[in-house]
């Protein structure tokens, strides 16, 4: 079948490079590749209570639970009971456990600063901007998606 906006094509193969990305990291560490995704949340927010990375992974409470057990298994997390209510718990990534997950971002990270290197200091807003805003814009239709009934 033939692609109307084959514009679209470019996005669509960078959207499958990042999943397949994820996925590759995840096997790497015998993780699942939610929770790589969740390393990568509470990297960029900090500690984040359990539903609150429910919320943003769009998973069940249950299957958070697990993935957080997971990650506290593997040396990434710890869950941390709060001081005032003993029933919040928040969760945390332990830097010293985190030496596997930051190797697998090396290549990456070696990938993208060439990538970076093509570009001027003036052009690098511009670039982030957009991926500010193509990122909303998948948050906003995932939570369409997710309030719609099938």
């Amino acid at each position: 079948m033939a692609h109307k906006h084959p514009e679209e094509d470019v996005y669509r193969e960078f959207l499958i490079a990042v999943v397949q990305h994820n996925e590759a990291v995840a096997n790497r560490l015998g993780l699942q590749p939610a929770d790589v995704a969740a390393v990568i949340l509470l990297e960029m927010r900090g500690p984040l209570a359990v539903g609150a990375i429910a919320e943003e992974l769009g998973l069940p409470s249950a299957s958070t639970t697990r993935l957080i057990d997971r990650l506290e298994k593997a040396g990434y997390v710890r869950r941390v009971r709060g001081e005032r209510d003993r029933r919040t718990v928040t969760v945390e990534l332990l830097e010293d456990g985190l030496g596997d997950y930051e190797a697998t971002r090396d290549s990456a990270r070696r990938h993208l600063d060439a990538i970076g290197a093509h570009y001027t200091p003036e052009q690098i807003p511009l670039l982030l901007g957009l991926l500010t805003h193509i990122g909303q814009a998948y948050r906003t239709a995932t939570r369409e998606l997710r309030r719609s009934p099938s």
